[in-house]
């Protein structure tokens, strides 16, 4: 008989246990995402053709290039961009040496923002044309730095072309390339 009771004591109070379990969550937790998304680092720049005028030989040519703009939407805590710009020689015709206007004869300064929008310090890389840099080599253009989220910049670049006194005659070509990271 003790086995017997032992027995029905042991199913009760599994089917007590069981019964119990059932009926003892009275809250849950899920837990749940969802995500911020921000856009990219980009820049725009003039039109794929702008012409700065024209000069003689041993003159200078100086016009503006059209509105740079950078868009930052990565929506960063600590937002900083750099945007820069180089350029190539600039020719004509078959490109010798009497044809070709070196980039290092080419300066560049951008100037005060036009336009920005977003917290941070905006600084040009050449703030008037007594800081011109030739492009001769690549060269800031224009900086963020303690930045937070979205924010952007415009400005219009001046460039300075120092027309070589053997040039010759003709429509020079070359490429101004504006690029952030």
């Amino acid at each position: 008989m003790r086995i017997g009771r032992a027995l029905a004591a042991s199913v009760g109070l599994m089917l007590s246990t069981a019964a119990g379990s059932a009926y003892a969550a009275t809250t849950g937790n899920t837990t749940t995402t969802f995500a911020v998304t921000g856009g990219a680092l980009s820049i725009t720049v003039p039109p794929s053709t702008v012409s700065l005028g024209s000069g003689t030989p041993g003159t200078q040519i100086t016009a503006q290039l059209g509105a740079v703009q950078v868009t930052d939407a990565r929506a960063l805590l600590a937002a900083a961009w750099t945007g820069s710009v180089a350029a190539t020689s600039f020719t004509t015709g078959g490109g010798t040496g009497p044809e070709t206007v070196s980039n290092s004869a080419v300066s560049y300064w951008s100037g005060a923002a036009t336009a920005t929008s977003g917290s941070g310090t905006f600084t040009p890389g050449q703030a008037n044309t007594a800081a011109a840099v030739t492009l001769a080599s690549s060269r800031t253009a224009f900086t963020l730095t303690s930045g937070s989220g979205s924010n952007s910049a415009t400005w219009n670049p001046t460039l300075i072309v120092s027309v070589p006194a053997a040039a010759v005659v003709g429509t020079y070509t070359g490429t101004v390339t504006h690029s952030v990271a």
